[in-house]
């Protein structure tokens, strides 16, 4: 054989290697696409769907005003400025549940990514965070599903997570600020419809939470990830439907008591008009999902 040959051969068997082990490393896509083919849903559509949340030849155009690495789970972290935003959905005015009003926020640092099994493990191991609740999570303590967002913890398993990491739940003025900036846009990347290349929802017909990593050019205008679907997140407040009405300018907090707390961003199953980043939702605090995860927050200095 000669040395071009084996040149050749050579560069053929590293590129199957590559492709065998980013195949590996993302085997959540080969375990979905086997369990469509076995109940006999497997469409190509939904395989570049699936594929598409790589945003693969795409690049994000934000540039984080700055960023810092937590040092108990190595979250990255995103500082927010101080300032006014425009809060509530501009289209909407009288509707009691989110009417558009203005809001002025200290700065703060956001999560870039949904709080992870791998990250909530790590809590776990260090017996500062109950396990979540196992009946029908098929993800926690699974290395295929280790950057999955955590599902199934409660309000106040997430407080718990939020105790040892040294951060705090995200108030909703703060989520909705991270999400959208203050240009007043309705999804994280701006004002134009989900895709399945900007963020995970019903019509990319995955049917379920990916890695918090993908779709980077979905990213908010301070680079979050994700704060439109795959999975709904937790935040600090009460939920009260006409609280928007009468909450203070500066650094709102929510109701002072309540018997549930709200959550934001729509979830994998959601439609394109529920992952709008002025959307509210809301759980008793001791229920736990399959769609729920958390992010934190931290004051900026």
């Amino acid at each position: 054989m000669s040395n071009f040959s084996k040149t050749i051969r050579a560069i053929l068997v590293a590129i199957v290697f590559v492709v065998l082990g980013i195949l590996i490393w993302n085997a959540d896509i080969l375990i979905r696409g086997y369990r469509s083919l076995q109940k006999g849903s497997f469409s190509v559509e939904r395989l570049r769907f699936d594929l598409a949340s790589f945003n693969l030849g795409r690049e994000s155009s934000v540039v984080p005003i700055d960023a810092k690495i937590s040092e108990i789970d190595s979250m990255t972290q995103l500082y927010i400025p101080e300032g006014e935003f425009n809060m509530g959905d501009i289209s909407r005015k009288e509707d009691v549940d989110s009417p558009f009003h203005a809001v002025y926020l200290y700065g703060f640092w956001i999560d870039k990514v949904e709080v992870t099994n791998t990250m909530y493990a790590g809590c776990v191991q260090a017996g500062a965070c109950s396990p979540p609740f196992a009946e029908g999570n098929p993800y926690f303590g699974k290395w295929v599903y280790r950057d999955y967002p955590v599902v199934y913890v409660n309000w106040f398993q997430a407080s718990e997570y939020c105790e040892w990491a040294g951060r705090r739940l995200p108030t909703e003025a703060e989520w909705e600020k991270a999400a959208r900036g203050s240009d007043s846009r309705n999804y994280p990347w701006g004002d134009s419809l989900p895709n399945p290349r900007l963020a995970n929802f019903a019509d990319t017909l995955i049917g379920e939470s990916v890695p918090a990593y993908r779709y980077p050019i979905g990213a908010s205008p301070y680079g979050a990830l994700n704060m439109a679907g795959n999975v709904r997140e937790w935040v600090a407040d009460w939920f009260g439907p006409n609280y928007y009405e009468t909450s203070p300018y500066m650094n709102p907090t929510g109701p002072t008591t309540g018997t549930e707390r709200s959550l934001r961003s729509g979830a994998y199953d959601a439609q394109g008009n529920e992952i709008l980043v002025t959307n509210r939702y809301k759980h008793s605090p001791e229920s736990a999902g399959l769609s729920r995860g958390f992010r934190w927050a931290e004051n900026g200095e």
